[in-house]
């Protein structure tokens, strides 16, 4: 009798630990994707255009604010915009200067207005009045005549404007494929002929971007020279590492001398001089000579959205909700595999540091390793860990990161790079045996634009035993993992339960990632 009530209270006390334990994960569950949304929600287009741009109207004369500038308003405000968030921000814009807009053009992807309508952004669409004409074209984010026909219109626009005009230029990621303006007598095929030649020959993304945008009309600074002696304002969303502006849909207004000469080297670097379409040379010959640096003295380049910026306001959340922050990294890059190991080790240094653990020298010696083989420009781990040594009595560690991680896609399962990094990362917890006693952890993974690869999911979760639970009910991490399956994973697991849902947002800053690390209360 009385080892059959030993047996009774010890199943007891395990299904307490359970509950526990399931109650801490969903707590910092709801905590990550709390840290994760107010990242997304700073950079989405109504919060970035509010915090960069105001009308002051004042006795009859109107100015329109940004970036401490200011640009008079009297009847002369146009609009162009090309990119896969720019629907919303016209939207936001239009909301914004109202009246004082006369005409505008923006190049969306194809089914971009009917894919907000039903997922019920209303913020993101404009209204039935609207001033702004939406074309929509690059299906697949491949440029063609739709897009083509849209960069003429954006063209015909900017052209007709005099010194009195002001146009509001709208970039984000995705503008390249939509604004596609070959030089003449180039077309689009002569054009996707040449850079698929050069890539098939091996040049690198530098050289390729140089060579497009010699061979663009608008690319470069083009639609910048377009639009002179008109002020130009170009308020822009980065989706790249380094927020690089000549990179962002190839810097229609950022100046660019890379012209002529740039592109015959490389023509020539790869002995395709000889093999391209003949009327590459009158091309050639019809590229305008670039202005001096001063000759854009009419163009107003502002970043408005950033994975910087999504951080920074995640960082006040963490805060907010009781954890000690640490922001690693926006260029976080690199094979999907080196980056789970990094923040599999990571958790395991700071539990050793909040528990008040030994100093965990191999580890660190590993991870310092590890981030210089991922070449993170602006991730210094070891000034990070020293200042987290002496703030002395944290006991909850946020660490927030952003970027884009490289996965090499296996076999024909459904996933995203975020789906597999948060995968990855669990079976890092369980495979390697990390020592993660005393603390409560839990990861976050996840696109801000809303969709992680072709799934509906944004990203996902992972927590130390993960795998481990996947196990008792069937499930092989490995396997999945083994067929880039990463969605069908965390779909089966507890009914879906771990897969970051969030919609799509109408932005994208790349992705972000939430590491929480909290001390057990009562250890």
């Amino acid at each position: 009798m009385a080892g059959a009530l030993q047996v009774l209270k010890f199943r007891r006390d395990l299904s307490t630990k359970i509950k526990t334990s399931s109650t801490s994960i969903m707590s910092q569950q709801e905590e990550a994707k709390q840290i994760f949304m107010t990242g997304v929600t700073s950079v989405l287009p109504p919060s970035m255009l509010g915090r960069n741009l105001v009308v002051k109207d004042n006795c009859g004369s109107s100015v329109l604010q940004c970036g401490g500038r200011e640009f008079s308003l009297h009847k002369n405000l146009y609009l162009v915009g090309f990119g896969k968030a720019v629907l919303g921000m016209a939207a936001a814009v239009e909301k914004i200067v109202g009246k004082h807009l006369l005409q505008g053009v923006i190049s969306i992807p194809r089914g971009m207005q009917d894919t907000m309508k039903h997922a019920k952004k209303w913020e993101m669409l404009l209204p039935l009045d609207s001033r702004i004409r939406v074309m929509e074209g690059a299906e697949h984010n491949l440029p063609d005549k739709a897009a083509l026909a849209a960069a003429r219109e954006i063209k015909t626009l900017a052209e007709k404007l005099s010194e009195k005009d002001l146009l509001i230029v709208l970039i984000s990621g995705g503008g390249s494929a939509l604004l596609p303006a070959p030089v003449p007598p180039l077309n689009l095929r002569d054009k996707q002929m040449i850079t698929k030649q050069l890539a098939e020959k091996g040049a690198n993304i530098h050289e390729l971007n140089t060579v497009r945008r010699a061979l663009s009309q608008l690319k470069g600074g083009g639609l910048a020279r377009a639009a002179y002696p008109a002020q130009v304002v170009s308020l822009i969303l980065s989706d790249v590492i380094g927020d690089n502006l000549d990179i962002i849909a190839s810097g229609p207004t950022v100046f660019c001398t890379q012209k002529k000469q740039e592109c015959l080297q490389i023509l020539s670097k790869y002995s395709l001089l000889d093999s391209v379409p003949k009327v590459l040379e009158q091309a050639l010959l019809n590229i305008p000579q670039a202005p001096a640096n001063n000759g854009f003295s009419h163009v107003h380049n502002f970043l408005i959205g950033s994975n910087l910026i999504a951080l920074k306001e995640a960082e006040k959340k963490s805060l907010e909700v009781g954890y000690h922050p640490l922001v690693l990294s926006t260029c976080l890059n690199g094979d999907v595999k080196k980056v789970a190991r990094f923040f599999g080790l990571l958790a395991q240094i700071v539990c050793a540091i909040i528990t008040c653990r030994p100093k965990e020298k191999l580890l660190e010696q590993e991870i310092l390793v590890l981030a210089n083989d991922l070449s993170i420009p602006d991730l210094n781990i070891s000034e990070k860990l020293l200042t987290l040594r002496a703030s002395g009595t944290v006991e909850s560690v946020c660490i927030l990161c952003g970027g884009e991680t490289t996965v090499l896609v296996q076999g024909k399962g459904k996933g995203g790079r975020n789906q597999e990094l948060a995968l990855r990362v669990a079976q890092e917890w369980h495979k390697s045996s990390y020592d993660l006693k005393g603390c409560e952890v839990l990861f976050l993974s996840g696109g801000t634009d809303g969709q992680d690869g072709p799934t509906e999911a944004a990203g996902g979760f992972a927590y130390p035993s993960m795998v481990a639970h996947a196990q008792e009910n069937g499930l092989d991490a490995e396997s999945f993992l083994d067929h880039s399956n990463s969605n069908t994973f965390l779909s089966r697991f507890q009914d879906g339960r771990y897969l970051l849902n969030t919609g799509l947002t109408g932005t994208n800053v790349m992705d972000v990632q939430v590491l929480l690390i909290r001390k057990t209360k009562n250890d």
